[in-house]
């Protein structure tokens, strides 16, 4: 039997480990599906998903160099649909944000390589800077008197 990467095949488990299960895909062929590709969920122990014995579904997740067939049972699951979270109300309005806070530009044109937006933030940051400093000075002139 011919195995490749991504092809999804029935196998028997046919050992359990700590860190994974041993699954025959063919007679002579068998690969390990290891405890992160066992589930969608956390698994902390093997045995509470798989028995020896029994028929899963894996699909081939890789082939090293040394032949060995890596799997997973998760990845073979079709996936979940997904689902919108609930809107959840909010209990209190959004507050305008803080004055003093970093707000970018938008009058900045859309196509401004990187070089101009660095220039651009500098130059608005370093007169932010100043502002404050202003300030700092003028609230401490006025504890000194």
């Amino acid at each position: 039997m011919d195995i490749q990467k991504g092809q999804i095949l029935t196998g028997k488990v046919t050992g359990i480990t700590k860190f994974g299960a041993f699954v025959q895909l063919a007679p002579g062929r068998s690969g390990l599906v290891y405890i992160s590709e066992i589930a969608n969920t956390f698994v902390n122990n093997v045995a509470d998903f798989l028995s020896i014995g029994q028929e899963v579904t894996v699909k081939v997740i890789g082939i090293d160099e040394q032949n060995r067939i890596n799997l997973s049972i998760k990845q073979a699951l079709p996936p979940k649909p997904r689902t919108e979270p609930a809107s959840r109300p909010q209990s209190r309005p959004a507050r305008p944000p803080h004055p003093d806070a970093y707000q970018p530009q938008s009058d900045a044109p859309v196509d401004a390589d990187f070089e101009d937006k660095l220039k651009r933030f500098m130059k608005d940051s370093e007169g932010r800077i100043s502002d404050m400093m202003r300030q700092t000075e003028r609230r401490n002139s006025k504890r000194r008197r």
